[in-house]
């Protein structure tokens, strides 16, 4: 009995100690996101198969912990403090807010920001080449130029635009003070309505009947969030709705020329692995995503009182179908 006692005793020992093992390989991956959309979800599963293929098991050696702030700051900055408690290997941040806000909370933590359109601009990192301190990301810097030679190509005679955004987001803020100097050189005006808060957005976009020929809407994630309000006034007014974003297309926008954020997603994660295998986010570039893809959404387009060519259309890389 002696000897039994003395054997299952050690075996549990060992067996605690493998699971110690285990638990000190494991490693924590924190990701906030400011809000639930399409296009932040898709950044979420893109870091999670990004890390996946790379090695990283989530339930064997990585635990994920995640927390959408339902686009509340305050409680964005409930899910920064709880982060820094946890004390993760490396927090990733989708989105300005959530990265302005993890930025100012985790001054001891790898950060690793995703889908932020001005980095500098948000003093998340005083260079990209250089990024310094703990933080480093993937931009989603819009081509705005391109996506205005887009609406060009469709609407040719448009000279006034529309554009929902809220002011109190950064990127907000930098994307339409951009996009109002390039229309601006083409002769074309920049029709601005606010929205501090998704219900608000309806009221935006009805603001702009009658002012504007076009609407367009950046990655604003508080008008993303809202993307089918924007466009059922669209519908209404016969104004066409285009978008920054390729997963708007399928709301009901009529065309979008932009990159897919499950790809965003899947760089962001490849730069988190790099720092679970050691290297510094300081010393590490911020990066962009330069393929795009063009979606186009020709029932929309008709609901909206305009056709898209059947020249645009072969060119897109996706033609959505949509007759809600």
């Amino acid at each position: 009995m002696a000897k039994r006692t003395l054997r299952t005793f050690l075996g549990a020992l060992l067996l605690t100690a493998t699971g110690l093992a285990q638990a000190d390989d494991q490693k924590t991956v924190a990701i906030t996101q400011i809000v639930e959309h399409p296009a932040l979800d898709a950044v979420y599963e893109g870091v999670k198969d990004e890390l996946n293929a790379q090695g990283y098991k989530e339930g064997d050696n990585l635990r994920i912990l995640h927390e959408s702030a339902q686009g509340n700051a305050a409680i964005a900055a409930q899910i920064a403090r709880k982060f820094v408690g946890e004390g993760p290997d490396v927090v990733v941040a989708i989105a300005t807010p959530s990265a302005q806000t993890m930025a100012a909370a985790a001054r001891n933590l790898p950060v690793v920001f995703s889908a932020v359109t001005d980095p500098v601009g948000a003093k998340l990192v005083p260079n990209l080449q250089a990024p310094g301190g703990n933080i480093t990301g993937v931009t989603d810097m819009l081509p705005l130029d391109r996506h205005i030679d887009l609406l060009q190509r469709v609407m040719p005679d448009a000279n006034r635009i529309g554009t929902v955004y809220n002011p109190g987001e950064a990127n907000a803020v930098a994307l339409v003070e951009m996009l109002e100097e390039r229309l601006a050189a083409r002769g074309l005006e920049l029709v601005k309505a606010a929205a501090t808060k998704t219900s608000e957005v309806l009221g935006a976009a009805r603001s702009l009947v009658g002012k504007v020929d076009a609407i367009y809407l950046t990655t604003d994630n508080t008008v993303v969030s809202a993307a089918e309000a924007v466009v059922s006034v669209g519908e209404r007014a016969k104004i066409p709705v285009f978008a920054a974003d390729t997963a708007t297309v399928s709301r009901g926008a009529v065309a979008a020329l932009g990159f897919d954020y499950y790809d965003h997603g899947r760089q962001t994660g490849a730069l988190v692995a790099r720092i679970l295998a050691g290297a510094n986010p300081g010393e590490m570039a911020v990066e962009s995503v330069d393929k795009l893809n063009l979606f186009v959404n020709p029932a929309a387009a008709e609901r909206m009182g305009i056709t898209l060519s059947d020249e645009l259309i072969e060119s897109a890389q996706e033609v959505v179908s949509s007759n809600r």
